[in-house]
């Protein structure tokens, strides 16, 4: 399932953005850089990606990565990578590419660029143990500036915006998120009863039974720092350091338990078993027993997203139904009914 096609259209970049090095990216390269040369290298369903190889003024060769997008979307694109890249390198250096820029082409004001460090990668996945005590150690590290949830700028999951908007419950953090990202959905691929009346119902029920419970009854979380996209797809082995290392963030101050949801699908080459080895870096959230069916929430938004990446492939949405109706299956009650089973006096929000 992992090497399933989603979507077979042609990337709208002109390959003709990555032939050469524009002179606002060049610009942004340490002085008197000589280009040898730019390559395309890497995938992406919505940007061009390429090497850029140079010749320092000290007679180093070292190399950098290139991104390009177009329109105003692939604008908030890569500001929001960056900002998120740079937020990551700021708390885990040694764990991301060091991020230099992003920027508008001179030659074209419709491109606009992220640029990088080169960092040459394995095919392999990261090494289970190094991964998840890295993943661990930024999330205990990366504390949000304000103690609120949410992100100082916009950040997108592919070409979709995410809900950043500071607020101060992570509850109604995640329900305004999932609502967000159900409309876009609903835009993207048609308006669907079934699907409506589940979101609806996930909405009244599951939310609160799930959440609530993490801030109420003497138990707390606190909003870190995380990647926001972790799949086998962002994150690699660096050749030189044999060290894990992440990229393409689109970063969040959120519930650090988020940060699992892609790890939870089998199409996916990181699954259970790494979220597993994290949890023996940072603790499951109280209440523990209710951390599968969390992660299975969490895997619901971040699924959600995907089926409006993908106009007219219902595959996600047909995953999406299937896991509500199990939630709600599982949660009939709601956050009240499971107030009064445990004796709390249940918090009306």
């Amino acid at each position: 399932m992992a090497d399933e096609v989603v979507w077979d259209k042609e990337i709208e970049v002109s390959e003709r953005w990555i032939q050469s090095v524009d002179s606002n990216v060049l610009a942004k390269l340490p002085e008197n850089t000589r280009i040898k040369g730019i390559f395309p290298h890497g995938a992406s369903y919505w940007t061009r990606t390429a090497e850029i190889q140079t010749e320092l003024a000290d007679g180093s060769s070292p190399s950098f990565f290139l991104k390009v997008t177009q329109h105003d979307v692939g604008k908030a694109m890569v500001s929001g990578e960056f900002i998120s890249m740079r937020t990551l390198y700021e708390t885990l250096p040694d764990a991301v590419p060091t991020p230099i820029a992003w920027g508008t082409y001179a030659s074209n004001p419709n491109i606009h660029f992220f640029l990088c460090s080169f960092v040459e990668m394995t095919d392999d996945l990261p090494d289970i143990q190094k991964f998840s005590a890295k993943l661990a150690e930024l999330h205990m590290k990366g504390s949000s500036p304000n103690g609120k949830y949410g992100f100082s700028v916009p950040t997108l999951q592919g070409t979709i915006p995410q809900y950043t908007t500071w607020t101060d419950s992570w509850e109604a953090f995640f329900c305004n998120s999932f609502k967000t990202t159900m409309a876009v959905e609903e835009a993207s691929q048609g308006t669907d009863a079934e699907m409506r009346h589940l979101c609806e119902e996930t909405i009244k029920k599951v939310i609160p039974r799930l959440l609530r419970p993490l801030e109420t009854g003497g138990r707390h979380i606190q909003p870190r720092l995380i990647h926001g996209d972790i799949w086998d797809g962002n994150t690699s082995t660096a050749v030189e350091t044999d060290a894990p290392v992440i990229f393409d963030a689109t970063c969040l101050y959120a519930h650090n338990e988020l940060e699992l949801a892609p790890m939870r699908p089998v199409r996916h080459k990181m699954t259970k078993p790494y979220v597993k080895a994290y949890f023996r870096h940072f603790p499951i959230s109280a209440p523990e027993e209710d951390q599968d069916d969390r992660n299975a929430l969490y895997c619901l938004r971040w699924d959600m997203n995907c089926s409006a990446l993908y106009p007219g492939n219902l595959r996600f949405r047909k995953i999406c139904v299937e896991v509500m109706k199990t939630l709600l299956q599982r949660h009939p009650d709601g956050y009240e009914g499971w107030a009064r089973e445990k004796g709390e006096e249940p918090v009306v929000r």
